[in-house]
């Protein structure tokens, strides 16, 4: 790996441990949330504190942190609660699987810029990137495997022109709190980055990139719990 490429994952890694050290999660009353709509229903009476960092909710209430890995995802405001639910847990899964392409994206990236014997502009190179951007999400979100769904949370909103929105509407959120895991988790990230890098036809870039992302699966499991 190269020294500029592992200077960048070690930086990542203390920004990322430095953000989330001793950080608490706290619920907060809806009153207490300044939005542009008002909280008139919801299956709790405060927002969870998972729905911001999984993980460190994860941490803060004694869940399994070495076993498992913890996510997140909330959908966009819909039409009715059912919707939102049932499109909150059919893409948390995708929404993990979009993680783990951006960081893979971002360590490719670094391994590109920092050795000087691979032009950007190479053809092989875009293809590349390119396949990470568009493709990959879909290829890792097969690899997934175990992710469980553990909460679930829900909200109506009536989002007012007066508080800033764009018209007056009614509409609902729902959110959840997936555990994955890490074994599982490792091993789908350890799968896309193989498949990544044997994409290329060139033996030195193969090499480059294969470096780049031999330790994709540890990094993002480090960058996640902050380690």
């Amino acid at each position: 790996m190269s020294k500029f490429l592992t200077f960048l994952i070690v930086g990542a890694l203390t920004v990322s441990c430095a953000s989330k050290d001793n950080k608490k999660l706290e619920e907060r009353e809806h009153e207490n949330i300044a939005r542009d709509y008002l909280v008139v229903d919801a299956s709790s009476n405060s927002r969870p504190g998972w729905i911001e960092d999984a993980e460190v909710w994860a941490g803060n209430h004694s869940k399994d942190l070495s076993k498992y890995t913890y996510f997140s995802y909330e959908t966009d405001p819909k039409v009715s609660r059912n919707i939102s639910c049932n499109l909150a847990k059919a893409n948390a899964k995708s929404d993990i699987a979009g993680e783990i392409t951006t960081f893979i994206d971002k360590q490719l990236g670094a391994s590109t810029q920092g050795n000087a014997n691979i032009d950007e502009n190479n053809p092989q190179i875009q293809s590349l990137r390119e396949y990470v951007e568009n493709t990959l999400t879909e290829k890792i979100q097969a690899l997934i495997h175990g992710a469980h769904v553990e909460k679930t949370y829900w909200e109506k909103r009536k989002y007012l022109k007066e508080k800033g929105a764009k018209k007056d509407f009614t509409a609902w959120t729902c959110g959840v709190f997936l555990r994955m895991p890490t074994a599982s988790l490792k091993k789908a990230i350890d799968e896309a980055s193989n498949h990544v890098a044997g994409r290329n036809d060139d033996p030195e870039t193969k090499e480059t990139v294969r470096k780049a992302l031999e330790d994709a699966s540890e990094n993002f499991i480090k960058a996640k719990k902050g380690e």
